[in-house]
């Protein structure tokens, strides 16, 4: 954590551990992602008895890695794609350092270059870290940033991106789709696919149906924010072997029973303790507390079952959530090398329908062994906000055609085996969802969300979210009991520069 100016939000107050207690609580933590084990985690460390169901036979959710077999019967590491730990993902990172403390299993990624269909290119490289140098150098440089373009910006509009803060940016944005808003601040529509179509494609959804507080909220974290910089890091190996196997091997160590293959079917109120969770192994576990840290899909089926659970409103807005449109993650094993020069990762903008490219082979160790056993490399394309899911197969050549004019290399090579994998169950952020987005608390005593889809005022997103949602659901039980909590941080919860603050009051003024 290099920026001075990062705040912290501290934990509940109250005893040290729950071994002060009368009775040792149990909790029940639906899911093993990131928001799960953050939960999970801040609850063990106090004492608490832990259960975790997973449906899946790893941990780590949308962030799990696991191994295939090609065709060749290789043995192969795969997972669903690209993820960037930028460094100021403070809860998620300190999730990290409980089984690496100096996050050795992390590796940086000092550039990550965006192209677009003209040919223009981005580069992050060597910009300054502190704001706001750091957007007004890449603006300066950028080749789709034109100096007649820049000065036609409409300020008034534009104020909002200049002083964020959270919550208040959901107030005057979020009923504004992240497409109109940059059209009325007069943002450069090359730059706009370059700098800002990035991050929306982020949530895996266009700019049209992307509330433009959340575009804003991105901006501030990753630009007029922090002073992290704008570079990120990357698992040194798939991600089971980097980042869950460990944690899970330190959560067992503090006694928390994992069950994989498992997952929830309902919640009930009462039982021998306060909740009742219904598995599908046919168990009713009896409960102190509960996290539901699943995905949208997940939530809404389990709450459906959970006849009454939080009462009909709480139902209707669970029920209300939306999942992104589907994407596609197209992982390539070739029998000859990218050429040398390649970046780890490369962003583009109107080159439909790939989103990015990564050299896989740079960065992760079982890839990078596989490229070195069969002199070959191992590629992934990445396409967002599918149209047709039920296409994979025009999907999948329009894919490689795109592949093969950005890194004409790979249309002579051979391609060993072959994953595409297609999903549709990240959340989605769409205009005027904010005021109804279900929080981390809940009317039910004792049950807690959490997950990247889950509302929480704080200027977080994407895997920072699920981590800092689970480590917050943690600190609502544990202070429930008098148990004291965890220090959370984050990114400055408003605009950094007083400067920039009174300009963006004056715009907002005159407008």
């Amino acid at each position: 954590m290099n920026d001075v100016r990062r705040v912290s939000h501290p934990g509940p107050s109250g005893s040290p551990n729950a071994n002060a207690l009368a009775r040792r609580p149990h909790v029940v933590v639906v899911g093993g992602g990131i928001a799960g084990l953050a939960a999970a985690t801040g609850l063990a460390e106090r004492g608490v008895s832990v259960e975790i169901l997973e449906r899946q036979d790893y941990l780590g959710g949308r962030v799990g890695g696991w191994t295939e077999r090609l065709g060749d019967g290789t043995e192969v590491a795969n997972n669903r794609g690209f993820h960037a730990f930028f460094r100021q993902y403070y809860n998620l990172r300190t999730l990290l350092r409980r089984t690496d403390p100096e996050l050795e299993r992390l590796r940086p990624v000092e550039d990550y270059p965006l192209v677009d269909a003209q040919g223009r290119r981005d580069t992050f490289r060597g910009l300054p870290k502190a704001p706001p140098w750091n957007a007004l150098v890449f603006a300066l440089r950028s080749p789709t940033f034109p100096l007649r373009d820049m000065l036609r910006l409409n300020a008034a509009a534009a104020a909002p991106l200049a002083a964020v803060s959270v919550p208040e940016i959901y107030e005057q944005l979020d009923n504004v789709d992240a497409e109109t808003f940059l059209q009325d601040i007069n943002f450069p529509v090359a730059a706009r696919h370059l700098a800002f179509e990035v991050f929306a494609r982020s949530f895996f959804a266009r700019p049209e149906r992307l509330s433009a507080a959340e575009l804003a909220a991105m901006f501030h974290i990753y630009f007029l924010g922090s002073s992290e910089g704008l570079v990120f890091d990357v698992a040194a190996s798939n991600f089971n072997t980097a980042l869950w196997e460990p944690l899970g091997q330190y959560l067992t160590g503090l006694g928390v029973a994992l069950r994989t293959k498992v997952s929830a079917e309902s919640v009930t109120v009462g039982g021998t303790r306060v909740l009742q969770v219904h598995d599908s192994a046919g168990t009713t576990i009896d409960a102190d507390g509960v996290v539901l840290a699943t995905d949208v899909a997940a939530l809404q089926r389990i709450v459906a079952a959970s006849t009454g659970l939080g009462g009909d409103d709480w139902q209707r807005r669970i029920g209300a959530m939306q999942t992104a449109p589907p994407f596609a993650v197209q992982r390539l094993w070739l029998d000859r090398p990218v050429d040398a020069g390649r970046p780890a990762f490369l962003g583009t903008g109107g080159l439909e329908p790939v989103d990015n490219i990564s050299v896989v082979s740079a960065y992760e160790a079982q890839a990078a062994e596989w490229a070195r056993a069969h002199q070959g490399s191992v590629v992934e394309v990445h396409s967002y906000s599918v149209a047709d899911p039920s296409g994979d197969g025009p999907l999948r050549r329009q894919m490689l055609a795109r592949l093969h004019q950005l890194y004409p290399e790979t249309e002579t090579a051979g391609i060993v085996g072959e994953t595409l994998l297609l999903r549709d169950d990240c959340p989605l952020f769409s205009p005027g969802s904010f005021a109804e987005r279900p929080t981390v608390h809940t009317p039910v005593a004792g049950l807690m969300l959490a997950g990247d889809g889950i509302r929480i005022d704080l200027p977080v997103a994407l895997m920072e979210r699920a981590a800092t949602t689970g480590w917050s659901a943690a600190n609502g039980l544990l202070e429930s009991w008098g148990v004291g909590g965890h220090t959370l941080h984050t990114v400055p919860v408003q605009g950094r520069s007083p400067v920039l603050r009174r300009l963006a009051r004056r715009a907002r003024r005159a407008s």
